[in-house]
């Protein structure tokens, strides 16, 4: 399968002069401020905001309008209805690019398993701009009583993860730490890329 580009230019009406570049988990211009929004996804969490395909659809088509970065679409791995309802946002939305060349980034979230993150590419993968959302718990207490692992093998997992992710085809994908609160952090930078453990 050929891989998409990471890289590609739109002129921004967000007040950037000249071409914005979008690369993924770098933002060229440092006064530049990148929007993410869950609210497809985490949004309905909340007790009674179920939302259909459709109004999940509407809402991003309403988020294009606010020009937001990156639309977190849902967790394709939840439901068949969230599968297709995140494959429609990346068809229809991650693929209406405007006049001045902007398009969002089509996210969906997924557990740090194979499963779950071949489900989220196969649901975010021909939006021109697709990206996968993993995340693993990393507090000595999640490792510990949720996941029933040590620190190395959580960091393994997270490793091995983006790695199949990438392996897919998909060169831009999001880490999340979840309960990081709780976590010691320690950052490592190498290549560029800052990974924290």
């Amino acid at each position: 399968m050929a891989t998409k580009p990471c890289i590609s230019s739109y002129k921004s009406s967000k007040g950037t002069n000249g071409n914005f570049l979008y690369i993924p988990n770098q933002i060229p211009i440092p006064t530049y401020v990148r929007i993410l929004d869950t609210t497809l996804r985490d949004g309905e969490q909340s007790p009674g905001a179920a939302m259909t395909c459709k109004e999940k659809l509407d809402i991003a088509r309403l988020l294009v309008k606010l020009h937001v970065d990156v639309i977190e679409a849902g967790f394709p791995s939840a439901s068949n209805d969230d599968f297709t309802a995140v494959k429609m946002i990346a068809e229809d939305v991650g693929n209406d690019v405007d006049n001045d060349g902007y398009v969002p980034v089509i996210g969906g979230m997924c557990r740090c398993n194979e499963k779950d993150v071949a489900i989220a590419w196969e649901a975010v993968k021909h939006a021109k701009r697709p990206r996968i959302c993993t995340f693993i718990a990393t507090s000595p207490i999640h490792m510990e009583y949720k996941l029933k692992k040590t620190k190395d093998q959580v960091l393994k997992i997270a490793r091995d993860t983006v790695k199949f992710a990438r392996s897919l085809g998909c060169c831009d994908i999001q880490f999340g730490a979840e309960d990081a609160l709780r976590l010691q952090l320690l950052i490592h930078k190498a290549n560029n890329y800052t990974y924290v453990i």
